[in-house]
């Protein structure tokens, strides 16, 4: 069933240590299931007008084999929101905030690559389906090379989400102590706090509530690839934008997260709800 499916998908994310290499972050589910086929990504053409507009409709975030899954129902919250257009402007917002930020600019190589077409394309592709027209599919197999060089390691090519990652780990303005690490929790909570807050600012969070219900979850089941223990902060990264107050403090901070970097795992449980801090099983168990 799919929620054995939803709880077997959480138990094995609690498990899971966090991919460290090029090769861990391929064997992830849901990376491998984007260099396959896409027939688990299909949605019955059927139901493809379901409209999600006139009430709050909560949806349980399906998994299979640990991969997301597209519905019917994820495909109306693409289309209610207004669609790839839509998704585009909350996108290029996010990347505006993120090349601001000096923590996570230090991730992004350039910032002449289309980051928030890319990033809207995947998100429909990925809430929508067959449906969606694969059009992050489409792009990927289109776009041009893009080799970058690891020094002590060789030459690679960003051609996909892995790699994408990989290249971050080992950009040129990140810090040689850091350099070729894996994300870290903080930084993971800076970047869907970034994120949740474009998204706010687009509209997508007052104006369409069931859309914001399904995302939060969404992020968290794909930031776990990045950072084990990062989906459980997924919701108090969303929180954090809707108080301007935290606003200002991080602009009066030169755009810096310093409620949040280089904090340990245990003092950032200290921002986390009790709910949040007993719910092991969140984002794949059906309650709320």
């Amino acid at each position: 069933s799919k929620s054995k499916s939803n709880m077997a998908a959480s138990s094995n994310n609690a498990q899971k240590s966090t991919p460290s290499t090029l090769e861990g972050l391929q064997r992830d589910p849901d990376i491998n299931s984007e260099q396959t086929s896409s027939s688990n990504q299909e949605v019955e053409p059927q139901l493809a007008s379901l409209s999600l507009r006139e009430n709050v409709v909560v949806i349980p975030l399906q998994t299979q084999g640990g991969s997301h899954v597209p519905s019917a129902r994820t495909m109306a919250l693409v289309r209610d929101i207004g669609g790839l257009d839509k998704l585009r402007m909350f996108t290029n917002r996010f990347y505006q905030h993120a090349f601001e930020d000096p923590h996570i600019d230090q991730f992004l190589r350039s910032h002449e690559d289309p980051h928030g077409e890319r990033f809207a394309t995947w998100i429909a592709e990925k809430l929508g389906g067959n449906l969606s027209g694969n059009p992050w599919t489409e792009n990927r197999n289109t776009r041009p090379s893009c080799p970058f060089h690891v020094p002590g390691r060789g030459n690679f090519e960003v051609k996909d989400r892995s790699s994408a990652h990989f290249a971050a780990w080992h950009s040129p303005k990140r810090e040689p102590g850091s350099f070729g690490e894996h994300f870290k929790l903080d930084d993971c909570r800076n970047w869907m706090r970034l994120h949740f807050w474009a998204a706010r600012e687009t509209g997508l969070f007052d104006e369409h509530p069931a859309f914001t219900n399904y995302y939060v979850k969404f992020i968290g089941h794909f930031i776990s690839v990045y950072e084990r223990k990062a989906p459980p902060f997924a919701r108090e990264s969303a929180r954090w934008s809707s108080d301007p107050a935290n606003i200002e403090a991080y602009r009066a901070a030169g755009n810096r997260m310093t409620d949040v970097l280089g904090q340990t795992y245990q003092q950032a449980l200290s921002d986390l709800t009790p709910l949040e801090r007993k719910q092991v099983n969140w984002p794949y168990e059906a309650s709320e």
